[in-house]
């Protein structure tokens, strides 16, 4: 072996053993949603069996059947899914549209006090949500929003951490193409609608991602608004279907997967921006 393969040999140690780390944490990752879905398609006795068989001897799709309509054959799962896709959905278009107005101001316009507001609105992320759940509560049954679209949605129509990202992807916006704009007669609101917004593409993107899933997990707020199993959120379904007496391993897992195809299908459809927005945590500047 030659010294000039040798040392070819050892600058590619470090690149081999990157790969082979990111593999093992890949693994770590997926094994749970290999699970997830294998065990959705068995027998319970199937998945309860040690050593456990990662592939189904027989695929059993009445897991699925049962998850829909549930122990009790009332079908109110597919209610359920139908309030988390208005809720996360309602959420995630007005954090986007608000977040993106507070951003704008904060980044792009001089006023006094800009740093204080924006200290205070990221001052709000180390408050923990249990110390205001049940003041909020309380606002929230005094207007009349108990078990109701408005009592799960309005409390979280704007978020701290996506007027960061915001502000972070937008004080990265030349401010030259703002002046030509300004040149031609374009008013502020037209400048956020036909330059600002348009170009926005990979913060909104995961800004999107990231309060749908959130949304979409949401368990504690859900439970504490709404009474009716009508108005209920999917996991609230979830932990009810398991808490249940006679549940089924089988239909369990098949509820977590009917629950974790949508927030999978927006990830890998925005995944291309989502990639180019991560880059807001180090853009930026004072």
């Amino acid at each position: 072996m030659t010294i000039q393969s040798s040392n070819r040999i050892r600058a590619r140690v470090p690149d081999v053993a990157i790969w082979v780390f990111l593999c093992a944490f890949a693994a770590v990752v997926l094994v749970p949603l290999v699970f997830m879905f294998g065990a959705s398609l068995m027998d319970s006795i199937e998945i309860m069996t040690m050593p456990y068989r990662w592939i189904p001897s027989k695929i059993k799709t009445a897991n699925f059947v049962r998850a829909i309509a549930g122990n009790d054959e009332s079908y109110v799962y597919l209610r359920n899914i139908l309030n988390s896709v208005i809720v996360s959905g309602s959420i995630t278009v007005t954090t986007v549209f608000l977040s993106s107005i507070v951003g704008y101001g904060l980044a792009k316009f001089e006023f006094k006090g800009r740093n204080i507001a924006f200290f205070a609105i990221m001052a709000t992320m180390m408050i923990p949500f249990e110390t205001i759940m049940v003041p909020l509560y309380m606002v929230t049954l005094n207007f009349g929003l108990q078990d109701s679209y408005g009592g799960l949605i309005v409390p979280f129509m704007l978020n701290a951490f996506a007027v960061f990202q915001m502000r972070q992807y937008l004080l990265t916006f030349p401010d030259d193409v703002l002046d030509a704009a300004r040149i031609d007669g374009t008013s502020e609101p037209g400048i956020f609608a036909r330059v600002i917004f348009p170009n926005c593409g990979p913060v909104v993107a995961t800004v999107s991602v990231l309060t749908f899933r959130q949304q979409w997990d949401n368990l504690l707020w859900p439970l504490l608004v709404t009474q009716r199993e009508e108005m209920k959120t999917i996991p609230a379904y979830i932990v009810k279907f398991a808490a249940e007496k006679y549940a089924d391993e089988g239909a369990m897992m098949a509820v977590a997967v009917i629950a974790s195809v949508p927030v999978f299908v927006l990830f890998f459809t925005l995944s291309k921006y989502f990639v180019g927005g991560s880059s807001v945590y180090s853009a930026g500047k004072e």
